[in-house]
């Protein structure tokens, strides 16, 4: 028999009584798992550079430069690379893997994919982009920030480098130019100028300087998107390589300043006694989390816009040990300014340490404020940060777009409609972001950075993906799925990481981070009103409820009794059978194609 053949007479088999009409179905949804001969035109990257620019845009972000080195630093230092690289292997890889292949496969957004993989579990896709949406309301907040500081350095003086600016208070005092022999009791209570300049009190007027700045930032993540792959594959040329040169050029300068060596000494002195801390290995597991921009689609648009046969099982490797490289690098351009900061002040470099904006707006503008030619280390420091949070933000905002374009290409994908979708997210986006530029828009960024994109979020997807790949679909057939792809089958152990090791540590990090949890306060120290609280548990929930309420959907629409509408989602001991009528389906179409 041929092929159509043994189809039509397998599936008169299954559909030959009335209770088997739901596994019809299922077996006609299946067979979209498959690539279809002939797709509609969605564009695809010009080059394989392309693609390794702009998923290394994605993933080396703000988080390399000022949230690695403090982590490093605070857990043990040298000793916090083995749960760092231990969640590297067991779960950044397999996870990075897992998404980057899942849009090449199926060449579809981070929604629709889960349609054709596993239905069930659609509502991972609905919420990862709420995430990426939240995400990219507020990250670009850092962006307009580092206008604002990259314009401030063209003055004659850095504003935050003295007491003598309209804004500063009568307990600003200039700590660098400080005598030894005064009364350091006045400056515990005193304030720097360069907190000063960053400090922020009740939430109040907007600030224009920094609202135009956020305009500024809006306008250039669209046109760096506006053409889809075709625009953003040459954007990234140069946003994701020259952070690079500046990053080289602060190392230089740094290694060079007096007191470096000590300063990399605190930021890598190893003290194995912190392996016994479980907050190391949560910290570890986090910062993998958020540096490898896993479960939160983006890897899965961007794959989706590869060729067919691209090796995207190297492409993963080579692109992780980049990621965590540049972090480890980073950190040395990072603590030889912050030693040399503490060299200056004749203090413990615990002192002068930040992690996160602090980082970037304050301890490091202050090293430089301390430089010769400040304002030149300055320009080239905010450039660099510009860049790192540009091509995150603009490569998000495309994954966002492609994943609600692929949910309906028919009419997305027609004349410029596209590009009125990316108009109506940038200026709602915008407007919303208004919040976040007023004298106080700090709380509210802040409760953003907690809940919207918060480590909770990102491990039950987790969980849910190693779930759904490795048991519901079959890590064996996803395995043939690659092998399909790139000739070859990955190494076995990325298979097992994801039936059982990743979940599992996935799991007792997430359980671990709700037993420590603690709820937000402004700087370590002010508690939140009721309604900041709700607003955050808001943006935590309205992605993660995604996922159950999905399939409550999706089992209620679903026609049958409850068991046979299960089966359509779980595989049984049917698997291999469905299977076979699958194979001998995509068979069958590849025989009659006509493209």
């Amino acid at each position: 028999l041929d092929a159509k053949s043994t189809l039509d007479a397998l599936h008169t088999v299954v559909t030959k009584d009335k209770q088997y009409d739901p596994v019809a179905k299922f077996i006609t949804d299946m067979n979209v798992a498959y690539p279809a001969p002939t797709t509609l035109s969605r564009g695809q990257w010009s080059t394989k550079v392309e693609f390794l620019l702009a998923v290394a845009g994605q993933i080396i972000g703000l988080g390399n430069v000022w949230r690695f080195p403090y982590l490093c630093y605070k857990n043990g230092g040298g000793v916090f690379f083995i749960p760092y690289v231990l969640f590297l292997f067991t779960c950044g890889i397999p996870l990075f893997l897992l998404e980057t292949s899942l849009g090449q496969y199926t060449t579809q957004g981070s929604i629709t994919c889960w349609k054709k993989i596993c239905p069930l579990f659609e509502g991972m896709g609905y919420g990862s982009q709420v995430v990426v949406l939240y995400s990219s309301i507020y990250y670009i907040i850092i962006l307009a920030w580092a206008f604002f500081y990259l314009f401030s350095s063209f003055n004659s003086e850095l504003p935050w480098a003295s007491c003598g600016n309209s804004w500063n208070t009568e307990t600003c005092v200039e700590f660098d130019h400080t005598p030894d022999n005064m009364n350091w009791t006045v400056a515990e209570n005193a304030t720097s100028p360069v907190r000063e300049f960053w400090d922020v009190h009740e939430l109040g007027n907007i600030r224009w300087e920094l609202a135009l700045c956020l305009l500024l930032s809006w306008v250039i993540c669209y046109f760096c998107v506006w053409k889809g792959v075709k625009s953003t594959g040459k954007v990234v040329y140069f946003t994701a390589t020259f952070p690079y040169v500046m990053l080289l050029v602060l190392l230089i300068r740094g290694l060079t300043l007096p007191g470096a060596i000590e300063g990399i000494k605190f930021y890598l002195y190893p003290d194995p006694s912190r392996l016994a801390d479980p907050q190391v290995w949560m910290d570890a597991g986090t910062q993998i989390f958020y540096s490898y921009a896993i479960c939160i689609g983006c890897l899965t648009a961007l794959g989706s816009y590869n060729k067919y046969n691209n090796n995207c099982y190297k492409d993963c490797v080579y692109l992780c040990l980049l990621n965590s490289g540049t972090s480890f690098v980073a950190g040395f351009a990072i603590f030889s300014a912050l030693g040399f900061m503490a060299y200056e002040q004749n203090t413990d470099i615990s002192k002068v340490a930040e992690s996160g904006p602090g980082l970037a707006f304050i301890a490091y503008p202050r090293a430089v404020a301390m430089m010769p030619f400040p304002q030149l280390w300055a320009v080239f420091f905010f450039i660099m940060i510009i860049l790192l949070g540009l091509d995150s933000e603009f490569v998000g905002l495309e994954a966002l777009v492609t994943a609600i374009s692929d949910m309906n290409p028919s009419f997305f994908h027609y004349g410029h409609r596209r590009k009125l979708l990316l108009l109506a997210i940038s200026v709602c986006s915008f407007f919303i972001g208004l919040v976040m530029v007023t004298e106080g828009g700090l709380y509210i960024f802040q409760l953003f950075d907690y809940y919207a994109c918060s480590g909770m979020t990102l491990l039950l997807f987790a969980i849910l993906q190693s779930v759904a790949i490795g048991w519901v679909y079959g890590a064996d057939r996803f395995y043939d799925n690659i092998e399909d792809m790139i000739g070859y089958q990955p190494l076995p152990l990325i298979k097992y990481c994801l039936k059982f090791v990743t979940p599992v540590i996935c799991l007792g990090t997430f359980i671990f981070s709700l037993i420590k949890y603690s709820p937000l306060k402004f700087n370590n120290t002010i508690a939140y009103p009721w309604w900041g609280y709700a607003l955050g548990w808001w943006f935590t929930l309205s992605s993660t409820l995604m996922v159950p309420l999905w399939m409550l959907y999706n089992l209620s629409i679903t026609p049958g009794t409850l068991r046979q509408v299960c089966s359509l989602f779980i595989l049984n001991k049917r698997q291999l059978f469905f299977k076979m009528i699958c194979f001998l389906s995509f068979v069958w179409r590849l025989q009659n194609c006509t493209c």
